[in-house]
């Protein structure tokens, strides 16, 4: 889909003036247009295709957008992070705080921008967040392989997309236009793999190298295949995954497997299917341990029953060792992550207790 934005523009053509105020009126409004050009920190398209939607800018609280129908469009699905992503994750946001805070206040037309695109693109806005870790936002970087603009793209790239004009103009450093660009190679990529973490991957290695990890590992899950990833790659995933998270306050759609995503769509079946239940404001997290849905239930002052319909499988899932993605309501959530050290320790005992017995 292409988008057409509001480009700032003004011809005047004057024959004959009949009045001198009349001239002065127009001289004065041609030098308020003009005056704008000198303003080295926004990118004068952006901006003035923004003024249309009631300052769009002022209007800026959350870069998540209201989305009622969350079962269709699960870009507000919040999930906690991944524990396979923790200790990156805290040390780049530890490094990078104070360039990502600034970024706040002055990216937000940017960010506003990459929102009306992406989303008119059928793209989570939350994938803004793959030119922040690109370029930081910079129109005019240039990589040592050739890639430039805020979406790093390439040059065979600019070329099928249409970036590169004949009068040399390269359209990879207008923000409208590479945003345009990135759309169509992110839905290319989705098209491949039909996962956003996978999507972020092959967009730095490119689509043979994560096919040829996919074949190795035998999985399409991210946290399988990133060994056989470059750690160029593995890392651009994970910085992803930190600055959406620094941003958003929590991972998402973007930053969940293809098994979590499935996970969490069942989830929301079931919760349909049961009477007087929302599926609103269910949080995912990730747990690993022999934790008990019986004991969480009740530290958490939940009906067992409405647990297990929104954990399907989970004491198999636990005693096999293998990780599993709890859907909690986020008020339970809270509670959860608080307690969660005590919770495992009476779910080891009451293990163990049941061993005891059955001696």
């Amino acid at each position: 889909m292409k988008q057409k934005f509001f480009q700032l523009k003004s011809f005047f053509s004057i024959h004959t003036f009949k009045f001198s105020a009349g001239l002065a009126v127009a001289m004065l409004f041609t030098i308020s247009i003009m005056s704008f050009t000198d303003d080295s920190h926004y990118n004068m398209r952006m901006i003035s295709s923004m003024k249309d939607s009631t300052d769009s800018i002022k209007k800026f609280k959350n870069l998540l957008p209201d989305d009622s129908n969350i079962s269709s469009n699960m870009e507000n699905v919040r999930v906690a992070l991944n524990p396979q992503a923790v200790s990156f994750v805290n040390a780049y946001i530890k490094r990078e705080k104070t360039d990502l805070t600034k970024m706040k206040d002055w990216a937000k037309p940017y960010f506003a921008l990459y929102d009306k695109i992406l989303t008119e693109n059928g793209i989570p806005v939350q994938m803004k967040y793959l030119s922040v870790i690109e370029s930081s936002l910079q129109p005019n970087l240039v990589s040592w392989a050739g890639a430039k603009g805020p979406w790093q793209l390439m040059p065979d790239e600019a070329k099928r997309y249409g970036l590169l004009g004949k009068n040399g103009k390269d359209g990879r450093t207008d923000f409208t236009q590479s945003t345009i660009a990135a759309c169509k190679l992110m839905n290319e990529l989705y098209d491949e793999f039909g996962n956003w973490m996978l999507v972020v991957a092959a967009y730095n290695a490119g689509e043979g190298g994560v096919r040829k990890a996919i074949n190795k590992a035998g999985s399409d899950n991210f946290w399988d295949i990133q060994y056989y990833l470059p750690t160029e790659t593995r890392n651009h995933v994970k910085k992803f995954i930190a600055t959406q998270y620094f941003f958003e306050g929590s991972g998402g759609l973007t930053t969940m497997t293809v098994s979590e995503i499935k996970n969490y769509k069942n989830t929301q079946a079931s919760l349909a299917q049961t009477e007087n239940t929302s599926p609103d404001g269910i949080v995912s997290i990730p747990v690993e341990g022999k934790y008990l849905a019986s004991v969480i239930a009740s530290n958490l002052e939940m009906d067992l029953t409405t647990f297990n319909k929104l954990n399907p499988a989970f004491n198999g899932t636990m005693k096999s060792g293998k990780q599993y993605s709890l859907n909690l309501p986020e008020e339970k959530a809270d509670i959860f992550q608080a307690r969660k050290q005590i919770i495992l320790k009476e779910s080891v005992a009451n293990m163990l207790s049941n061993a005891n017995l059955s001696l």
